[in-house]
């Protein structure tokens, strides 16, 4: 299991490829939560999103002769631009596979930095992604799974104790629970009394389910959520650090999401997707218990194309 030694490892290694992300305030939070609550800005982060850190910390720990052949992996779109990022950056090549309704945004953002791309039905990304490997020989680099992964993401956790080193409660978006799980390691190591939460769109509930019963849960078929990030099944080395740290699965709903994700776009000036709002909707659901807590919070991503911010029920977009 991925330990905090590994995680401190990760952050050395991939320091200067990625960004030391800030921390902001919002005293308008502060005052609805009846809490202090210090927001971690992945958003901000390279390629816009957490996934950077865990694509650099394995693209950059493959030897020589495994990286000349390249990496492989399948994303909805976060993972799928950071490891070509993380390719890029190495000077290898990257092959993605992506579901054919992931956002124009995020596919637009994998081609940018130069990998190869192939498209497929949702629930073919993993076949896909196998057979492309086949035919390359390429490592894969699987976007929750792999050990050198979850170490990578478990850096923003660390940063974000090194920040603020006194919180009661660090909540971060639950999806395959590569972040969650580096996070909970992080936390038990380091504030052992500290609540570590999980969030996740109730479209999408496996976490919430997998936890609530002990036994691993099949991903959600077909869903409908703007979380398009973390409709995912929750990865069998994820949920075991899960339970093992004893995490708590927060979910919220649709609106929720939306209203966290214009929250922070028109009080905290900052645009974050509604996979990373969910921290501040699955907060609020729970304001009760965080009331008096120091409360870090992890919004992992700001790759939206704004569908929420602009759909039909929209105001501004009525006829007079």
């Amino acid at each position: 299991m991925t330990t905090i030694d590994d995680i401190r490892e990760a952050a050395a290694r991939i320091a200067g490829h990625v960004h030391r992300t800030p921390v902001m305030t919002s005293a308008t939070l502060d005052d609805e939560l009846g809490a202090q609550v210090f927001v971690k800005c992945e958003n901000l982060q390279k390629i816009g999103a957490f996934k950077a850190r865990g694509a650099c910390n394995a693209v950059m720990a493959l030897s020589d002769t495994a990286a000349a052949r390249g990496v492989v992996t399948h994303s909805s779109g976060n993972h799928a631009a950071a490891l070509a990022y993380a390719a890029r950056t190495r000077g290898i090549p990257a092959y993605v596979v992506m579901p054919d309704s992931a956002p124009q945004v995020k596919v637009d953002a994998v081609y940018g930095y130069g990998a190869e791309l192939r498209f497929c039905k949702a629930a073919e990304r993993q076949a896909t992604c196998d057979a492309w490997q086949a035919e390359t020989g390429a490592a894969l680099v699987h976007p929750f799974e792999d050990p050198m992964v979850i170490a990578g993401q478990g850096t923003a956790a660390l940063e974000l104790l090194e920040q603020v080193p006194d919180l009661d409660v660090v909540i971060v978006p639950v999806g395959g629970g590569g972040l969650c799980s580096g996070a909970a390691v992080v936390v038990r190591e380091l504030l052992p009394a500290a609540r570590v939460l999980a969030a996740e769109p109730d479209e999408v509930d496996d976490a919430a389910r997998s936890m609530a019963t002990g036994v691993r849960q099949p991903r959600v078929e077909d869903p409908k959520t703007l979380g398009d990030g973390l409709m995912t099944a929750l990865g069998a080395p994820n949920f075991a650090l899960l339970r093992r740290h004893s995490v708590e699965v927060v979910t919220c709903s649709e609106q929720a999401m939306v209203d966290a994700s214009r929250f922070f776009l028109q009080r905290m000036k900052i645009a974050v997707e509604p996979s990373g709002a969910t921290v501040l909707a699955s907060i609020r659901k729970i304001a009760d218990e965080v009331c008096g807590k120091r409360v870090g919070m992890i919004v992992t991503g700001g790759n939206t194309d704004f569908r929420w911010l602009f759909g039909p029920e929209d105001p501004a977009l009525r006829s007079n």
